[in-house]
């Protein structure tokens, strides 16, 4: 189970890596305009709208880190791979492609 675990921990490593990347950029689209900026007022219109699109993308990012983070600190202990809802296993290959997961499948729908 232990090169199993080594496998998972990494997997959850890469992930929270990838997303730490993906919320710097989020973060930096969603900085505000300044009034000031000569853009057109279809074009400010346009950022605006834009912009709490990407607001949007960026809390669920960070929901992700922080599923990442809960599931990344329970490796190796009796709740790790446990759906919150049902407390039923959660697929290892659901855990590889997604290790984000809390929810076992059915749970997730």
């Amino acid at each position: 189970m232990s090169k199993e675990n080594d496998g998972i921990k990494q997997t959850i490593l890469d992930e929270i890596a990838k997303t730490k990347k993906s919320i710097a950029e989020y973060k930096e689209m969603v900085k505000p305009i300044a009034p000031d900026v000569a853009i057109g007022r279809i074009s400010r219109m346009d950022a605006i709208n834009n912009k709490s699109v990407m607001e949007a993308s960026l809390r669920q990012v960070e929901d992700k880190l922080k599923n990442l983070n809960k599931v990344f600190s329970q490796i190796g202990s009796a709740a790790f791979g446990i759906c919150i809802k049902c407390k039923q296993p959660i697929p290892m290959g659901r855990i590889l492609i997604r290790p984000e997961s809390l929810h076992c499948v059915n749970c997730a729908r």
